[in-house]
């Protein structure tokens, strides 16, 4: 790298998400005179607002878009760069920007996020939802659409067929049952009648609506219809956008063209075989008139439909920082980092979706692409930042101990605790289920006794019991099935 630096800086983030936004704030409160830059592709950052620490390592905290000059009169040592990473230099220790400037740093950690798995590139009918761009852009083409195909099984895909209304929506999911990713057949099956009913208005008190559901033929798939109360720009795969807040859909209008509040048919286990347009059609219609856009799914069948949302997840967005380094990565792309978030590459560190967790793990902890994660990682990378530069000893922080995540899904709060989905347990564990219909959905993994996961769906107040019972490894046999009696108070026994 000939190219004369523009400036030097201590510290040097890239990427103004939660992970890239977490860490400057943590290495600004641990060394206020520090020269910290961050590199952000965007005018806004993401900041996490009204954090709270719900027990020793679950917490909640809302996400929230602000303008990156927030972040500089809060820390005056903070240098914020308006512009996308064109290359990286690991040897010169310097930043290429896209508008052409270098900066120097001595320490760097990447922060890039994920970029969505498309289902195909360049289609002006498949959209990604990834940042807010891409969320605005699908509010204003649903607002004409009477039929939308959802692809994919993950937390943007159940948000957004839970939010969008009037318009029809055909939601195809590779898996048995929906949300995989978080969820047992058990706890879908709880949460599948909040897709037969009717919205409850934003922070009102639920009325049970009418609703009619079509029973299914053998082999059809599930389609609920909510009867409505008669009375009463796209981002391109090489753009870095941060990735949505938890409550991004939150003061959207998702409508569409369509009456009916609310009509879902799923789909289960298929993918997209093809797309294509009207014009490249040779099939029979599968009804009268034409659509924009057709979906041929493995399953046989093949839906007309205005737009297809493309919700199958992200991949590390490593693009513009492996030509000419010699990064580590793991399997799934990430950026290999070891306990204290440090790259392959000296002086480099990564935290958030880009990278890929390679110590040796707790047995309660797995790293999954989410808010949570992106939040702890960023910190703690700011604590090792800090403390290598004031060469202090730092320990592996103690929110890895064990995996933890609030969220909500369809008005419900769902908490998931330690290896809730029974990950990598094989047959080795029992599950202990309770379950109130429309109410709550209690699941306990243990192994040998001893409790190792929980899924949460409701007001259950039982996360932090359950999260002690984790962490303390305590044996649980004696209890057996009384253990989830919802006649015993089992946080006072437990206490």
């Amino acid at each position: 790298m000939d190219r004369e630096k523009e400036k030097t800086f201590q510290f040097v983030i890239v990427g103004g998400g939660i992970a890239g936004v977490t860490c400057v704030e943590q290495l600004s409160s641990q060394i206020p005179s520090a020269d910290v830059a961050l590199i952000t592709a965007g005018p806004h950052i993401k900041a996490v607002t009204n954090y709270k620490q719900v027990s020793k390592i679950l917490e909640e905290f809302d996400v929230e878009e602000q303008p990156s000059s927030v972040l500089e009169e809060k820390f005056p040592n903070v240098t914020v760069i308006h512009s996308a990473v064109k290359s990286l230099h690991t040897q010169s220790h310097a930043v290429e920007t896209t508008d052409g400037r270098v900066f120097g740093y001595e320490k760097l950690c990447i922060c890039s996020g994920g970029r969505p798995k498309l289902l195909t590139q360049d289609n002006p009918h498949v959209l990604g939802i990834r940042d807010t761009d891409s969320a605005q852009e699908f509010q204003k083409r649903l607002s004409k659409a009477k039929r939308i195909v959802v692809v994919g099984n993950g937390g943007i895909a159940l948000e957004l067929v839970y939010e969008v209304e009037g318009c029809e929506v055909i939601w195809a999911v590779k898996d048995k049952a929906i949300g995989n990713t978080f969820f047992d057949p058990g706890a879908a099956q709880f949460l599948v009648p909040s897709l037969q009913a009717n919205k409850p208005e934003v922070a009102a008190p639920c009325k049970r609506p009418r609703f009619t559901t079509e029973e299914p033929a053998p082999g059809a798939p599930q389609t609920f219809t909510a009867e409505p109360n008669l009375r009463g720009r796209s981002s391109a795969p090489t753009e870095a956008g941060s990735a949505l807040g938890p409550d991004w859909h939150r003061g959207m209008v998702l409508r569409g063209t369509e009456q009916a509040s609310r009509r879902v048919s799923v789909e289960y286990q298929c993918e997209v075989e093809r797309i294509f347009t009207s014009e490249e059609r040779t099939l029979k219609p599968e009804s009268a008139g034409s659509w924009p856009v057709y979906v041929q799914l493995t399953n046989g069948k093949t839906f007309g439909c205005d737009v297809v949302v493309s919700a199958t997840g992200v991949v590390p967005h490593t693009g513009p920082f492996l030509h000419g380094n010699a990064f580590a990565l793991a399997e799934d792309g990430g950026l290999r980092v070891d306990d204290h978030m440090m790259t392959s590459e000296p002086d480099v560190y990564a935290a958030g979706d880009v990278c890929s967790a390679s110590w040796e793990r707790s047995a309660l902890w797995q790293q999954m692409r989410l808010w949570t994660q992106a939040r702890q990682m960023g910190w703690y990378a700011g604590r090792c930042m800090a403390a290598h530069l004031l060469s202090e000893t730092i320990e592996l922080d103690f929110c890895f101990e064990l995996f933890s995540h609030i969220t909500k899904f369809f008005n419900y709060k769902v908490v998931l605790l330690g290896k809730f989905n029974a990950q990598g347990l094989g047959s080795d564990h029992e599950l202990l289920v309770r379950c109130t219909k429309g109410r709550e959905y209690v699941k306990v993994v243990l192994s040998g006794g001893r409790m190792v996961g929980a899924v949460l769906i409701g007001e259950t107040d039982l996360e932090e019991t359950f999260e002690n019972l984790i962490l303390n490894q305590m044996d649980l046999t004696p209890y057996g099935e009384e253990l989830l009696n919802p006649d015993i108070d089992i946080e006072d026994y437990f206490d």
